[in-house]
């Protein structure tokens, strides 16, 4: 309200200094000063209330908008370093499994190697002795054939020899003899 009473007071005292003064020369009229000063406030605030208010408001939000994008940008790039990371992570752990596979499945083919080569060894071996002894078996049948060839052969000549046929007490006696002179040498 004073406001109001000192505004009142100026533009009296305007209107008298403006009433007071003579036309000639420079004059200044007060009054229009301070109405033109008014009027200036009153276009300022004007101004300032619908064109530089939207305007702040404006470039507040777009300042606002601005520093969200940046701080998004700085967390994208955050996560795009820890993808990474965990990436590069994933890729070691993958080679390092695959080094443990390889490692595992080498380990089994020398593991399977060594028992196959041990299994072939105990078949050649196997096979040596079943050879061993059929070789043995053979070498005693064909030594027997031979011995009851020379038998045959040995009874045939003592019967020319004597000019009489044998008969079975005598041929196994003879057989018998035979057998105990002609053994050791047969042998060797």
């Amino acid at each position: 309200m004073e406001l109001y009473a000192v505004a009142t007071g100026a533009v009296h005292a305007a209107a008298l200094l403006t009433a007071e003064a003579t036309t000639g020369g420079f004059t200044i009229n007060f009054f229009w000063v301070i109405v033109s000063a008014v009027n200036f406030l009153v276009f300022l605030a004007l101004i300032w209330l619908f064109a530089f208010k939207p305007l702040e408001n404006m470039l507040d939000s777009r300042k606002q908008r601005i520093g969200q994008g940046l701080r998004d940008a700085e967390t994208a790039r955050r996560d795009r370093e820890l993808a990474e990371s965990e990436r590069l992570a994933a890729l070691n752990e993958a080679r390092r499994e695959a080094n443990e596979i390889l490692a595992r499945a080498q380990r089994v083919a020398q593991e399977t190697r060594e028992t196959d080569i041990a299994a072939a060894r105990v078949d050649i071996d196997r096979l040596r002795e079943r050879a061993a002894a059929e070789i043995d078996a053979e070498k005693q049948r064909a030594i027997a054939d031979l011995r009851a060839e020379v038998t045959n052969l040995a009874l045939a000549a003592a019967g020319r020899v004597v000019g009489e046929e044998m008969t079975g007490e005598r041929q196994r006696r003879l057989v018998a003899d035979f057998l105990a002179e002609t053994a050791p040498e047969l042998r060797n």
